[in-house]
């Protein structure tokens, strides 16, 4: 084999793996999908966050309550 058959060869391979690299690149996700994704999922983090104070509060308000009503009951 001469050396122009392998440089050939070589040549032929290497667009090869440039087709691969380009379908791989193809199929994976771009920054910007991902940041928005992310985005997204912080935005959901941070209502379920604010939900789980207010919960958090209201149970409080309502053990308060409890707290009274068994005072004029004579319970506690």
């Amino acid at each position: 084999m001469s050396a122009e058959d392998k440089i050939i060869e070589k040549l032929i391979e290497l667009g090869e793996d440039i087709k691969d690299v380009k379908v791989e690149l193809a199929s994976k996700p771009s920054r910007e999908e991902v940041m928005s994704s992310l985005d997204a999922q912080g935005v959901i983090l941070q209502r379920l966050d604010q939900e789980r104070l207010f919960t958090l509060e209201r149970i409080k308000r309502i053990e308060a309550d409890v707290d009274q009503m068994k005072v004029m009951l004579d319970i506690a």
